[in-house]
């Protein structure tokens, strides 16, 4: 059975810096590839960054390529995001997926983590 327990959320200033992470069970050397999403609101849930577990190739939006890092410690089953430059826009409820499968969709998602940013 797949678990995800995402952590890391908290207050931060425009400017700063977090570290989400979220902690894996399951067969996850088997999986293909995880990802971060969030959710402001009022607004829809969107693509933040992702990557394969095995290559480790990964793939950001725009909004975010040069200030976000997405990795992972495969001897801890864990995934993070770590959050550089973070701007009033970025606040939001952070959630981990995994597509445990080679074909979308992400199959189990977590509980979300909110990042609240001020400016």
């Amino acid at each position: 059975q797949v678990q995800l327990v995402e952590s890391g959320g908290g207050w931060v200033q425009a400017g700063g810096s977090l570290r989400l992470s979220c902690a894996a069970s399951g067969r996850t050397f088997s999986w293909y590839k995880m990802g971060w999403f969030r959710q402001a609101p009022g607004k829809e849930r969107e693509f933040v960054a992702s990557i394969r577990w095995i290559s480790t190739t990964t793939a950001y939006a725009d909004s975010v390529k040069g200030r976000f890092t997405i990795f992972r410690d495969n001897t801890r089953n864990t995934l993070y995001l770590q959050m550089n430059s973070l701007k009033p826009e970025d606040a939001a409820v952070y959630y981990c997926a995994a597509q445990t499968k080679p074909a979308p969709p992400y199959d189990s998602w977590g509980q979300g983590t909110q990042v609240t940013v001020s400016s």
